[in-house]
């Protein structure tokens, strides 16, 4: 009996023991699948995301620092100036159709320019309305580089210009540039790019080709540019080459008729006003003279250019407060010129191949003051009823020093027969196509 017992006990030990192998082996089996499992899923994953940014990551162009675009003749550059770098985080995106806000704003002004392998939309072969001393590429700047980046904002995503819509958008409208020659640098580049839906019939210039029409009649649409470099009332005593008679006289407190008498029939109106308030001119209000600037000789009291430049805007803004006519406008900021080591009458020169990133060049002085100027006279003029929209290309246009023309403002001027010649740089207006081609961007999606 109790041998019998004895062998009960042993067989159900026995069993015991086997059903904990057992068990003991599935779970080992269990979790043997579960690591192997998890270790292919994060497989995946890894694998996943390396080809996403391989497929979307563009080799970025070289960019050169300290060389010049040529090599005759053309002063050395600097070893002390800012470098020039490109960034992994310069890289094209697909945009969308329309803008997409982050974090629910979007400032248009501020980022960074990226890298577009797609190049402007332009060339000098497709648009006839690029003027000479802009038309770098004909006239033999060497690079190419400087076409291919486009305005990136930090905030949301920038689309692609497009004709058709702006085209439809203008139907029966009239638009109208009103400043000096950099809004007439704007409406050569933004006819480039209308041109590829419709091409425009020029209807009007004056005797300079300074003020100009254009008609679309597809879309019964009028493009103007209208030269008044101050806005206000002024009497020149200058040639086409900047050579001047006598000293500038600018009335502060009257604006400019040319296109004042006009305003009632605009639309839509892009203004600016800018760097000719730096030039050597007396002022008046009241039609008497109450100081000047830069006039040696003169027995007049020297006052700051951005005193002339503040009552000047103010009269400016105060006039399309007042009219009776509500066009949609915009008023653009100063744009800074990258002369270096020097003035564009001093031997300054701009020979740079890449743009700057945010953070990597300081506004100069000249344009913080003028810049200041525009910002708090604008802010004034909102708080009493002014309806204009703010277009703040200044810091934007800072970060591209290489689209300018520089010495290929000149037809080839590196040749043999203009060897002679003396060069002079353009270190403030804009290759077309350019920089300058992206600040249409930012207006139509401002529109």
């Amino acid at each position: 009996m109790k041998a019998f017992n004895g062998t009960n006990v042993i067989k159900k030990q026995f069993s015991l023991i086997f059903v904990k192998f057992t068990v003991c082996f599935l779970l080992l089996g269990l979790a043997y699948r579960l690591i192997l499992s998890n270790f292919e899923q994060f497989s995946q994953i890894e694998v996943k995301n390396t080809a996403l940014f391989s497929d979307n990551t563009l080799p970025l162009p070289p960019v050169t620092v300290n060389e010049p675009l040529v090599t005759v003749n053309e002063p050395p550059v600097t070893v002390n100036e800012p470098p020039v770098t490109v960034s992994e985080s310069l890289v094209t995106v697909d945009l969308p159709e329309n803008q997409t806000l982050r974090n629910g704003t979007c400032d248009l002004f501020i980022g960074n320019w990226v890298y577009d392998p797609s190049g402007p939309v332009y060339t000098n072969a497709t648009c006839y309305s690029i003027e000479s001393h802009q038309n770098c590429m004909k006239n033999g700047r060497p690079d190419t580089e400087y076409l291919n980046w486009r305005w990136n904002p930090r905030d949301c995503e920038l689309p692609r210009f497009s004709p058709k819509k702006f085209l439809n958008l203008m139907r029966n409208k009239s638009f109208t540039f009103i400043g000096d020659s950099i809004m007439r640098n704007h409406v050569q580049s933004l006819l480039c790019i209308l041109s590829q839906e419709e091409e425009a019939d020029d209807v009007y210039h004056d005797e300079q080709y300074k003020s100009r029409r254009w008609y679309f009649p597809l879309h019964d649409f009028n493009l103007s540019v209208i030269w008044s470099p101050f806005l206000a009332k002024s009497t020149v005593f200058e040639d086409d080459n900047g050579v001047s008679t006598d000293i500038t006289q600018l009335n502060l407190d009257k604006l400019d008729d040319v296109w004042t008498q006009q305003f009632d029939n605009f639309d839509y109106v892009f203004i600016a006003g800018g760097k000719w308030y730096l030039k050597s001119t007396i002022y008046l209000e009241n039609d008497k003279i109450v100081g000047c600037h830069n006039c040696p000789g003169k027995n007049i009291t020297q006052v700051g250019f951005d005193y002339a430049y503040r009552k000047a805007l103010n009269t400016t803004f105060k006039f399309i407060t007042s009219s009776k006519n509500k066009a949609y406008t915009f008023f653009r900021t100063t744009t800074p010129d990258h002369f270096e080591n020097g003035e564009w009458n001093t031997g300054g020169y701009c020979n740079r191949t890449g743009p700057f990133k945010e953070g990597e060049v300081d506004i100069g002085y000249v344009d913080e003051v003028m810049r200041r100027v525009e910002l708090e006279e604008f802010e004034r003029a909102s708080e009493f009823g002014l309806k204009m929209k703010l277009f703040d290309t200044t810091l934007l246009s800072l970060l591209r020093p290489d689209g300018h023309p520089g010495v290929y403002r000149q037809y080839q001027p590196f040749a043999v027969e203009n060897k002679k010649k003396k060069m002079q740089n353009d270190c403030l207006h804009w290759c077309l196509p350019g920089p300058i081609d992206s600040w249409n961007d930012i207006m139509i999606q401002m529109l």
